[in-house]
């Protein structure tokens, strides 16, 4: 991982930290108030003692009155300490449920708004698990902040300050060693943090593998394919298994090295604590603070090779997530963007250029055969003109621009030149949101929830009531099925829909696009799916709903376009005919073979 990955992972957590900082700061000060209590000044009271019992003299009947002070002092601090402690724990806690809260927002909203480009170049199983390891890793890294960290700081500051009045030699010899530990101890862990940012990619590669198998088993299994699938999976698995043993082969030897220097603080501890007296005169209590304090703080030096391990690993498990949200958006509003607002429905396709950078076809799949930018222009001074009201077919082989164009419409994508106008309006001057909300969309592929068939006619139009919802299923023509299926419209679709028939989501995703209710519709082959009595049922209600609202539909089968207004055919990205149905068969062209071709085939 690079080092400006981890200064940017730090960035967003940092700037997550700060909305909090209240408890951030009482986290830190308590922290070192519980240090400074139960390590140090525990240890200053019983020193005093010692030396209090050095001197001799002190009589059974005289204890309590001697040590009174001191009992008083140990009672008073370890108080002290304890409210620091629990005040410790309240803050870690309400930092972390904040700021998973903020973090988790930053995620969902930085993904939701992403291009269609974006998605459909990564598993979403593998972004699913890069979400939980960076909020993960803040988690891990606030604790180890407030209970490592900061008591590893405090204890050093404080050894320092406390015993360099007593004993200055010792805390001379002490600071050089320190500072070699450290010097060591960060350049042995700075090679673990690619080690680990490595593990982290192979465990999200594995989690992608899983995600991809498993969302389409029914195609590994109807195909015979879960050896092909388990030998993927084998793969990556191993990869994970590598990369995780060179990290911990790495990690061990670090340890081993960082433990040996401990020792070395250590010996000379014991040194100093055995000659002190004879040597400089020191006192026994003293020698007790010597011996406490420097054993205190090596206790926690030594947690210094874990503490960078959690640290390399924490930054490793968040780097892929960070490098998503540094991800520029490839769609985005404008600074001064305004809400679109639909009057009558025109739309002006004017001079517009369009091509895919990075070998994404028309459906949004990668191509892995073109390169970047070697798809070439989809389209090259495209324009084209919708009245309002208008309803317009869309037609052409695969790959003449069909989808791309709706897409465009949609701002699923951005043009390179040129301009769309809705009533006047440029697109890429309004809020994505507002343009989407007036076009109802129903795709090829019926795009549903995990959740009632209710919840998701009512997707669109969430207030609607159930009155609403039913009446859409009707004219869907899909009411007959839902009141068959046991829990009728609070029936589960499962997950994409797959409780369900194709020709049934189909008609979900229809009543959807009824229910919402949108002055602009564009209807991406919506009844390809759906059975030829299902299909002139839809057409009928289709009819309706495109009724005094500009349409725009796509279809491969010609007799969905047939009774339109208008036809479009399209061939590598340029209009090459354009009327209605019965003047396209008059003039013999494209359209004309295509439709030959297909009643052809149907009458034959």
């Amino acid at each position: 991982m690079k080092k400006s990955t981890a200064s940017r992972t730090l960035y967003y957590y940092g700037r997550a930290v700060m909305k909090h900082w209240p408890f951030f700061i009482l986290g830190i000060l308590v922290s070192f108030g519980y240090t400074f209590c139960l390590t140090f000044m525990n240890a200053r009271v019983v020193a005093d003692i010692v030396d209090v019992v050095g001197r001799g003299g002190v009589t059974a009947d005289n204890v309590f009155p001697t040590f009174m002070p001191y009992i008083i002092k140990l009672i008073i601090v370890n108080l002290i300490g304890q409210i620091c402690s629990k005040l410790q724990d309240y803050c870690v806690w309400k930092v972390e449920i904040l700021v998973y809260y903020d973090l988790s927002t930053l995620i969902f909203d930085s993904l939701s708004n992403q291009s269609m480009t974006f998605h459909n170049s990564r598993f979403g199983g593998a972004l699913v698990s890069q979400t939980s390891k960076f909020t993960g890793a803040f988690e891990r890294l606030t604790e180890l902040l407030m209970y490592s960290l900061v008591p590893l700081i405090s204890s050093t500051v404080l050894t320092i300050v406390l015993l360099a009045p007593l004993v200055p030699l010792y805390v001379i010899i002490l600071c050089v060693i320190l500072v070699i530990y450290v010097v060591v101890v960060f350049l042995l862990f700075k090679r673990a943090l690619r080690l680990n940012s490595q593990a982290a990619s192979a465990q999200n590669r594995l989690s992608g593998e899983l995600s991809d198998s498993i969302t389409n088993i029914l195609a590994v299994k109807t195909s015979g394919r879960e050896a092909y699938e388990k030998d993927l999976f084998t793969k990556a698995n191993i990869e994970v298994r590598k990369a995780d043993s060179k990290r911990m082969h790495s990690t061990i030897f670090n340890a081993s090295v960082a433990a040996g220097m401990i020792v070395i603080i250590m010996s000379i501890q014991t040194i100093f604590v055995a000659g002190g007296n004879a040597w400089y005169g020191i006192s026994a209590g003293t020698l007790v603070l010597i011996f406490s304090y420097t054993h205190s703080l090596t206790s926690r030096f030594n947690m210094i090779s874990q503490t960078m391990t959690v640290i390399n690993r924490s930054l490793g498990d968040a780097a892929e997530m960070t490098q998503n949200l540094d991800e520029p958006r490839l769609v985005d509003d404008a600074p001064d963007a305004t809400e679109l607002k639909v009057t009558d429905g025109a739309i002006e396709f004017e001079n517009l250029s369009f091509k895919y950078n990075d070998g994404v076809g028309e459906d949004g799949i990668i191509d892995e055969d073109n390169p970047a930018g070697a798809l070439g222009n989809i389209f090259k001074n495209f324009s084209m003109s919708i009245k309002p009201g208008e309803r317009i077919g869309l037609v052409g082989r695969s790959g003449s621009g069909k989808t791309t164009l709706t897409r465009l419409l949609l701002r699923l994508a951005d043009i390179q030149e040129g301009h769309i106008y809705i009533d006047g309006q440029d697109i890429s001057k309004v809020t994505q949101m507002s343009l989407r909300r007036q076009i109802a969309y129903v795709p090829q592929e019926p795009l549903l929830f995990h959740r009632t068939i209710a919840e998701n006619i009512a997707y669109g139009r969430p207030d609607a009531s159930f009155e609403e919802i039913k009446e859409a299923a009707i004219k869907a023509n899909a009411l007959e099925f839902i009141e068959k299926l046991p829990d009728g419209f609070d029936t589960i679709t499962g997950e994409r829909g797959v409780k369900l028939s194709g020709g049934q989501r189909q008609r979900v995703a229809i009543a959807r696009a009824i229910l919402t209710n949108a002055p602009l519709l564009v209807l991406d082959e919506a009844t390809s799916a759906l059975d030829s009595e299902s299909e002139r049922l839809i057409q009928d209600a289709l009819k309706n709903l495109m009724e005094n609202r500009t349409s725009i539909v796509i279809a491969h089968r010609l007799s969905t376009v047939s009774n339109l207004d208008r036809i479009v055919v399209l061939k590598d990205g340029q209009i090459i005919e354009d009327g209605t149905h019965a003047e396209l068969i008059r003039n013999g062209g494209e359209y004309a073979g295509l439709w030959e071709r297909q009643t052809g085939a149907f009458n034959e």
